[in-house]
Formats: C-alpha cells, sequence, structure tokens
C-alpha cells in the first residue's frame, strides 16, 4: 500500500477536487478526463469513497498494481 499513498500523495495529497491546471485532471487519483468517475458514482467529484474505488480499479486495469503505476510513474511523471 506504500506505493498507493506514495503516488496519491504526489498526484493529489489526497484531495478529492485536486486538478491539474494543464491537463485538467481531477480528484485524488487525477482522473482524465474526470468525468470517468462519473462510472463509479454520480457523486465523483466530491466523495472520496467513489474517487478511491475508481483509482483503485484503473490501477489494477491499466497496471495491475500500485507497485507497478508507481514505477511507471517514476519513468514518465504521469500514470
Amino acid at each position: 500500500m506504500s506505493a498507493l499513498i506514495t503516488l496519491w500523495n504526489k498526484e493529489s495529497d489526497w484531495r478529492t477536487t485536486a486538478t491539474n491546471a494543464s491537463s485538467g485532471a481531477y480528484g485524488i487519483g487525477q482522473s482524465l478526463p474526470a468525468e470517468k468517475m462519473a462510472s463509479e458514482g454520480a457523486d465523483w467529484q466530491t466523495n472520496y469513497q467513489t474517487q478511491i474505488r475508481w483509482g483503485l480499479n484503473y490501477i489494477k486495469e491499466r497496471y495491475g498494481s500500485p507497485s507497478a503505476a508507481w514505477s511507471f510513474h517514476l519513468a514518465h511523471n504521469w500514470y
């Protein structure tokens, strides 16, 4: 779990309303586009549980694990 904590500390500092000024990525897991999180719930803009659920699913589907997502982030400065 430390990789996930480190990743999301860097991406959003765990703020539900964190917005990347250049890309528009939004929320704890920095969804791009932000509306992707709506697949987990209508309250995606403010509910930390919805955002975390979306982020964990995204990481699992794309990278397999938080450690792999963090490794990718270290190499590319995004995930």
